[in-house]
């Protein structure tokens, strides 16, 4: 098992929204960098844990805990016309992009703020100290487990 952060914009989706959507599940589509898109295709397995991170908001923080539940799949928004993620230059015989189906596991006790990752010692590898726009990221196990403890989470 792999541990994963992956951001959203808590206006367009939130780890609320996950929790509300069917059967507390949904197909994360709508990743259009290529190295996010690597790690879908090539990293990203069922079972994999993940952290929700809201960015892009007044307080950017991990906020919850979702599960892996499918693999990479095409993501068809890239083939959609009146889709935010139509992509021209992707095709049937060719497509771009990806995605995973993520189910909720839960809400942080505590949300972890990007101000508090950023000022804890503990956490050295994680791309998102490092002021990272990518929205697909890895987390090794020592800081998965640390931020779980700073979130409430045992």
């Amino acid at each position: 098992m792999a541990y994963w952060l992956f951001k959203t914009e808590p206006d367009a989706f939130s780890i609320d929204d996950l929790y509300q959507a069917p059967e507390q599940s949904t197909f994360w589509e709508g990743i259009r960098n290529y190295q996010a898109r690597n790690f879908l295709r090539d990293d990203v397995k069922v079972g994999d844990q993940v952290f929700i991170y809201h960015s892009s908001c007044k307080i950017p923080a991990v906020v919850g805990i979702a599960t892996v539940t499918k693999g990479a799949e095409v993501d068809p928004h890239q083939f959609d016309l009146s889709s935010d993620y139509y992509d021209a230059k992707s095709s049937q015989d060719n497509p771009r992009w990806v995605g995973v189906t993520l189910r909720y596991e839960r809400h942080l006790t505590r949300p972890v703020t990007l101000k508090a990752i950023k000022a804890d010692a503990a956490i050295t590898e994680l791309a998102l100290k490092k002021a990272s726009r990518l929205s697909i990221m890895p987390v090794t196990e020592t800081e998965w487990t640390h931020i779980c403890q700073l979130g409430g989470v045992q």
